[in-house]
């Protein structure tokens, strides 16, 4: 893995001010650039990076590190990405690692060799924000994707299928079991079905509409009750 080259993996301009863009790598680091420094930015204005545990370090570290988007939130105060099992919210003010980390699917740690072998470790998973910057929202396997809620930390899976494509259905919550007491209608990791993947997804700049693209399916969701329960 030390021999792999860095490449930009997704560039993101800031909402506000034309001159700021954001870039990120396959070494998992941003870089903040400002046009009127230069009109070549091979020189960051910032970089954003978060400092590796080498106790933790693996075969798979680099690989798994990887940033695969990179969004601005409206606000243009905080930047959103994504790599293989988190996603993670950066300050702009902050450079010295992120402020908020959120375990996407950290139940597939265990499965990375598999993983590895089958090609999905090199998944490409978007991540968008809500209109109001309050929660965040990034793809799985299984046709899971996941939502998280800044102000509690906590997270939701929900699943995109074609009984939730009916009108007014509601989406159901769905949980991997990883261990203890199993719940009915729990998925366990070895049935997750590694085919059905969510790596693209948008969420309406001002209202409360997702669109989830699975697979061979654009699914469109709307919230027409209350924030916490969406349906279609």
């Amino acid at each position: 893995m030390e021999d792999l080259t860095e490449v930009i993996t997704s560039a993101e301009f800031h909402p506000h001010h034309c001159h700021l863009f954001v870039y990120s790598s396959s070494k998992g680091t941003l870089r903040l650039c400002d046009m009127r420094a230069s009109a070549l930015c091979d020189k960051h204005a910032k970089l954003y990076e978060e400092p590796e545990d080498p106790g933790s370090r693996s075969f798979f570290s680099e690989i798994i590190s990887s940033v695969s988007d990179v969004k601005f939130s409206h606000s243009g105060r905080y930047m959103l990405t994504r790599d293989y099992l988190t996603a993670k919210v950066w300050d702009l003010h902050m450079d010295k690692g992120p402020v908020e980390t959120y375990q996407v699917h950290e139940y597939l740690r265990s499965k990375l060799c598999s993983l590895y072998e089958n090609d999905c470790i090199f998944d490409k998973f978007e991540c968008v924000w809500n209109s109001s910057d309050s929660v965040i929202m990034t793809g799985a396997y299984n046709s899971f994707f996941r939502m998280f809620d800044r102000e509690t930390g906590r997270g939701v899976t929900l699943e995109a299928w074609r009984e939730s494509s009916k009108p007014r259905a509601v989406l159901r919550t769905r949980h991997v079991y990883t261990g203890g007491k199993r719940r009915r209608g729990d998925v366990g990791v070895d049935s997750l079905d590694f085919s059905k993947k969510i790596l693209h997804m948008a969420w309406h700049p001002a209202e409360n509409i997702i669109a989830i693209a699975a697979t061979n399916n654009l699914y469109i969701f709307q919230d027409r009750v209350n924030p916490d329960a969406l349906t279609q």
